[in-house]
């Protein structure tokens, strides 16, 4: 393994080769295998992982955007092959350069000696990939960010791609937010099962109960609480999930308990609800819309009712919450993360009581794993119904996403709050937890 500190010596007074600059850019813990197009190689020959260079549009796409950005672009674009893993889940790879996620510039002297090398003509930026969403900076015609109509506009970007694909990486639960596994040899379906267990046991809800459930996604804690007797209300910015939705409650008999709204949760009329579950909605409103969010929530609830916020947060208070390029321009255009103090702060200033919080963050990682695992099973269908391009996204974002949760880049936090009286009453909730962990 080559590190910027072995090439100091040489590599501002001669002509590096274009593996040993993708070798600078890219080394990571463990040895990997560098070729490119120019024929030249770097790295150990017996090398299980390793990273080819093919074109020299690759080559512009890594000096225009240097880290993370560039090479998802080269990859995304195929001008990148990835040797050693499967393209559904690069793990392993990605696991190798883990030390370079950051990826730190080399020295001034060195990146000059770059640049000579390449030559100025791929320093002229090129058009990215078209899985690529505009830059912030760009993304006013669509609205101001987190207006009512960027925000829909992001969220179809997501989560538009094909009910179809999304069923062969989420598996039959449709679920696509954290599981909760009750043994590490669950199966993917019983930890998503099990997850929405708990959060019905944490809302104390029960037959003749009503739910509201904000971000609903393809309605599986909407249909969950139905088949346990609870009227749930879910509502969704996406218009492919919930026609999914409503054509599965159909299915299941549900229709008399069970509805999904198409539309903004800000325009849910209804109130008084005895439970609100928010599961992966927090993290595409906006940091600055916390306080709104939750004031929201809260007059959607009656005195007592309780609210379960369930959303990826930062490991603190202090990181900014703008995603990194990749995320940000290929996956959660707009999506924005922060600490669970903070997710905690913004709840109590509004007036709820927080009664309540748990970290997932590990079982987030074992949920990347196996929606990776799904994606490779299907890999063949996936390409055929949403391109080559796309499914290289989907399995770079998930097997970089888990190793962001299990080196704790990222977390998965539950908070369980409640609407007092005015005179501070909760309702009369146990003295202990009354959920089954």
């Amino acid at each position: 393994m080559t590190t910027f500190k072995d090439y100091s010596a040489d590599a501002t007074d001669r002509k590096l080769t274009l593996a040993e600059i993708l070798e600078i850019f890219a080394a990571g813990q463990q040895p990997l295998r560098f070729t490119a197009y120019d024929g030249s190689t770097a790295g150990p020959d017996d090398a299980e992982l390793g990273l080819d260079l093919l074109t020299p549009r690759g080559t512009t796409y890594l000096a225009t955007a240097p880290g993370e950005l560039g090479l998802a672009r080269a990859y995304v674009s195929g001008n990148l092959e990835m040797h050693g893993v499967h393209p559904g889940d690069p793990y392993d790879l990605l696991r190798a350069l883990a030390d370079k996620l950051d990826f730190k510039m080399p020295p001034a002297r060195v990146l000059a000696n770059i640049v000579r090398t390449i030559g100025i003509e791929h320093l002229k930026p090129i058009s990215p990939p078209p899985q690529e969403a505009l830059p912030r900076w760009r993304r006013i015609a669509e609205g101001l960010r987190h207006s009512r109509t960027r925000d829909a506009e992001a969220i179809h970007h997501h989560y538009d791609v094909s009910n179809t694909f999304y069923e062969w990486v989420l598996g039959p639960s449709m679920t696509y937010t954290c599981a909760c596994y009750p043994d590490p040899d669950a199966t993917l379906e019983e930890a998503q099962e099990n997850k929405y267990r708990l959060v019905f046991e944490k809302l104390r809800l029960k037959p003749g109960d009503r739910l509201l459930d904000v971000g609903c996604g393809w309605g599986g804690m909407v249909r969950y609480a139905a088949r346990h007797g609870v009227k749930a209300i879910g509502v969704t910015l996406s218009k492919e999930q919930a026609e999914w939705a409503r054509n599965a409650i159909e299915a299941q008999g549900l229709g008399d308990l069970a509805e999904v709204r198409h539309g903004d949760y800000r325009d849910v009329r209804e109130s008084g609800f005895d439970a609100v579950s928010s599961i992966g909605l927090t993290e595409h409103i906006g940091v600055q819309n916390y306080p709104s969010y939750f004031r929201f929530l809260k007059s959607k609830m009656r005195t007592g009712a309780l609210l379960l916020n369930h959303c990826i947060t930062r490991h603190d208070n202090r990181t900014g919450a703008t995603a990194g390029g990749f995320i940000d321009r290929y996956v959660f255009p707009d999506g924005e993360l922060t600490g669970s103090g903070r997710i905690i702060t913004e709840a109590q200033d509004v007036g709820l009581e927080v009664v309540h919080e748990e970290n997932l963050r590990n079982h987030y990682a074992l949920t990347l794993r196996d929606w990776c695992r799904n994606l490779v099973e299907h890999w063949d269908e996936a390409v055929e119904e949403v391109g080559l391009p796309t499914a290289k996204v989907w399995g770079l974002y998930m097997a970089g996403s888990r190793i962001g949760f299990e080196t704790n880049v990222v977390q998965l936090h539950q908070v369980l709050a409640v609407k007092l009286d005015s005179h501070g009453n909760d309702g009369g909730l146990p003295l202990r937890p009354w959920w089954t962990a």
